[in-house]
Order: structure tokens, then C-alpha cells, then sequence
């Protein structure tokens, strides 16, 4: 596999940096880190490329906090300055990164995400005969579990520019694993898994593959093809990348339970949401249905779950539970 150096000294480029303070203040413009860099914003700009370009940059302290949905978890918040300077980085090395991507991978992919998974697993499900048989699980602890040196392994297989190395050495090397809450960490998750991803697709000849982030789903014929798989599956996970699978891993049939993945259940005939979204949005929506709004304020109330359910079978449930007609009328 080739090696890409001479990267370092694009990522200081006053446009580069630009470009990524940009990126990193949208849609926190309002935010307190993103107005304190904006009060001297030529100077804290000038001062990322000074600090980038000379070596000196080094990441400044985590604030540290839980949060507990949808699960409880260890969020890590770097300053807005920090944030500029990953979207830095990534700006160089993204298209790299996601050029060593296998197709059914979705998370924080351009242009992938949960539509994408939506696409083909619909596509697969519904064309397909031998997807019959459903193998789910997800890592413990992905991210915490994530070990710097196989991580630093993974990132010189293609990158080779020591500048550069040694900058994503040290962002790695400044909290466990890798952080929840850096906006490098997305990517660098996703790179961990890719060779497993090649591995399972390539060496294992896996038809119906997809993750997102650590949730996995694959689809097969017959349930005894996915029991013994499970087995190379968590042989190489432990044994290459120090991972451990859940203990609450399925193998079943699709068509006796369906597919809960990525907030849908998916069935060979039809999606439909998560129990757990589809209560949120009717307890939201009995709310709204008491007070008098208009249809635009009512619609912004509920955007999020008319996006959730644009992507599957719910006309008859909106009827049912959307008073407002002129809402109602989207579907309709």
C-alpha cells in the first residue's frame, strides 16, 4: 500500500485554516468559545498557523462531563481553537481516510449516514432471498476501548509525513482511548475498524454487511453460516484490536422480529420506526395537539421526528396522531 507524506505543510495554510474555522463554528456561531475567538479573529488565526507551522501546537485540557441519552457516556470538550485545528487536519486527510472506506460502512461518512443504511439494508431485504437470518452486535465500550498503539499502527500504514504523525500522535495520546466529543475521533474509530471491515468483506467473502460506528448487522441464508462466523468475528476483534463484543449479540430470523438498527426496524417488507422514538414523538405531539400554534410552529416543533419519519412506512401513523391537517398534508 502506498504511502502519502508531505501533507504537514498543507495543513498550515492560512486558506486550510480558515476553511476549517468555518466548518468548526457552523451552526455554533452563537456559542461563547466560537464569539471569544471571533473578538480577535485574525490574531487567533494567525496564531493557529504560527503554532501548527512551528511544532508547538499541543491540545489544550478536556472539560470532562456525562451525559445519559441516549445512553450514559463520557463526553470530552475541547475549546473552540482545538476544534479548528482538527477540522485542519481533517481537511487534508479526510479524503485519504475515507478512500480506504468499504461502501457499507455509514458513520459520519459524507453523503452515507443513516440514509445510507436505510438504502441498501431496503435494497437487501427486499430484492434479496438469502437474507433470511440476521447476526446483531455492537463493541463494549467502543471508543473507550480503542488501544493507541494498534491505533498508531493503523495510521502509518498510509500516512507517512512525521510532522503529521506526530501531531495525531499527541491528540491521540491525551485522553483514553479515543475521546468522545473530538471531532477526529469519528474518523479515527471508523479507521480502526476499516481492515476488520476489508477483512470481513474480502477474506470472509460476507455479502450483506453494514456498521455504524460499533453496531453491526449481517444477513445471511442460515443462522449456523452466522453462529460460526461470530466466532472468526470475535477471534480477530480481541485478538488484532483489543475489542470486546457485547454479551447480548442475536442471531434470528428477520422475518419474526425485524431488525432494530440505526433508529428503524426493518423488516423485508417494510421500515418502521424505533418503539422508543415513535413514543417520544406521540408524547411531543399529544403536547402540541392541546395548544393553539400555528401549523409553521407546530411543524418546527416535530422536525426532528418528520425527518425520522420521511424514511419509513408512518403515513398511517401520522394521520392518526397529527391533528393539524395542513401538517397532515406533507404525506399526504
Amino acid at each position: 500500500m502506498k504511502r502519502i507524506g508531505n501533507l504537514y505543510d498543507s495543513i498550515c495554510e492560512m486558506d486550510n485554516i480558515y476553511l476549517a474555522y468555518n466548518k468548526a463554528r457552523m451552526g455554533k456561531s452563537k456559542s461563547h468559545g466560537v464569539i471569544i475567538f471571533e473578538k480577535n479573529l485574525d490574531e487567533n488565526l494567525a496564531k493557529t498557523q504560527k503554532e501548527l507551522s512551528d511544532g508547538a501546537y499541543r491540545i489544550s485540557p478536556y472539560e470532562v462531563f456525562k451525559i445519559y441519552e441516549p445512553k450514559e457516556r463520557i463526553i470530552y470538550r475541547l475549546p473552540f481553537y482545538d476544534r479548528v485545528v482538527q477540522h485542519a487536519i481533517m481537511n487534508i486527510i479526510e479524503p485519504i481516510w475515507v478512500s480506504l472506506f468499504i461502501s457499507q460502512t455509514y458513520s459520519c461518512i459524507k453523503n452515507r449516514g443513516i440514509h445510507g443504511v436505510l438504502k441498501h439494508i431496503k435494497r437487501d431485504l427486499k430484492e434479496k432471498e438469502d437474507t433470511k437470518y440476521c447476526l446483531k452486535m455492537d463493541i463494549k465500550k467502543f471508543y473507550p476501548s480503542i488501544n493507541h498503539e494498534i491505533m498508531k499502527k493503523i495510521i502509518r500504514k498510509k500516512i507517512k509525513d512525521k510532522k503529521l504523525l506526530g501531531l495525531l500522535d499527541h491528540i491521540i495520546d491525551s485522553a483514553p482511548g479515543l475521546p468522545i466529543g473530538n471531532y477526529l475521533s469519528q474518523f479515527l474509530s471508523n479507521l480502526y475498524m476499516t481492515y476488520f471491515d476489508h477483512w470481513l468483506k474480502e477474506e470472509q467473502k460476507v455479502k450483506y454487511y453494514y456498521r455504524y460506528a460499533d453496531d453491526i448487522v449481517i444477513l445471511a441464508e442460515n443462522k449456523s453460516y452466522l453462529h460460526a462466523l461470530f466466532i472468526q468475528i470475535e477471534e480477530y476483534l480481541s485478538g488484532r484490536l483489543k475489542l470486546e463484543i457485547k454479551k447480548d449479540y442475536q442471531v434470528f430470523p428477520v422475518k419474526k422480529r425485524g431488525i432494530d438498527f440505526v433508529g428503524y426496524v426493518f423488516r423485508h417488507t417494510h421500515i418502521l420506526m424505533r418503539k422508543s422514538i415513535k413514543q417520544n414523538f406521540c408524547r411531543k405531539v399529544a403536547k402540541l395537539n392541546k395548544r393553539n400554534i400555528s401549523a409553521e410552529e407546530y411543524k418546527q416543533s416535530i422536525c426532528s421526528w418528520l425527518g425520522w419519519a420521511k424514511h419509513c412506512n408512518s403515513r398511517n401513523l401520522l394521520k392518526t396522531i397529527i391533528k393539524d391537517e395542513e401538517v397532515r398534508r406533507i404525506w399526504d
